[in-house]
């Protein structure tokens, strides 16, 4: 079973107000990344919510998955938000999908481009990359989690990727959705359908 982890606890600074919160077409940013896993097959879903936690956490329960909270969301870093949804995860999880409650581009056909990957080749870590740049979501496999856990900042999931290079299985996306988060309003504007 692949589970996966929506990274969704930052606290929008650059945004000026709560950007899960936003709304995209008839849902709002976060609940439209909820939705697209979903849709995607994706059952077992955890949102690791932080910033402006009640009204998140409302987002989640409307959609029916799981939340966890990141006590450490001020700090600005990924990196203990993962190590809280990898924490949650049920014991029956093969591996997580990470993905960022930011991202309402993500497209159905990558979440499960990426996760049929991982059910055919078994690799330890599934990327999907847009003209050779790394992007989200990405999976990971249940084998790897403890090192996960124990990284320490100014470590990142970024170093960690770096870090296991060669077990990497990249797939080819031709969207660059997979690159495309909301830091400012602008962004939001431009993206927004």
């Amino acid at each position: 079973m692949i589970s996966a982890i929506i990274l969704a606890a930052g606290e929008s600074k650059r945004m000026g107000q709560p950007k899960m919160l936003l709304p995209w077409g008839k849902t709002t940013v976060l609940g439209h990344v909820i939705s697209i896993f979903q849709r995607a097959g994706i059952e077992d879903i955890i949102v690791v919510v932080g910033g402006a936690r009640t009204h998140v956490e409302e987002i989640v329960k409307q959609h029916g998955v799981r939340s966890i909270f990141n006590a450490d969301f001020e700090n600005g870093e990924m990196l203990p938000s993962l190590q809280r949804g990898l924490e949650a995860q049920s014991p029956q999880a093969q591996a997580a999908l990470i993905g960022l409650g930011d991202q309402p581009q993500v497209q159905e056909g990558t979440v499960r481009l990426v996760c049929e990957t991982f059910k055919r080749m078994q690799p330890k870590i599934v990327v999907p990359s847009y003209q050779m740049r790394r992007g989200h979501p990405w999976l990971v496999e249940r084998s790897l989690w403890d090192e996960l856990l124990a990284m320490r900042p100014p470590r990142s999931p970024r170093d960690f990727l770096n870090e296991h290079s060669r077990e990497i299985q990249y797939v080819e996306v031709s969207t660059s959705s997979i690159l495309a988060d909301l830091d400012t309003m602008e962004e939001y504007k431009k993206a927004r359908p």
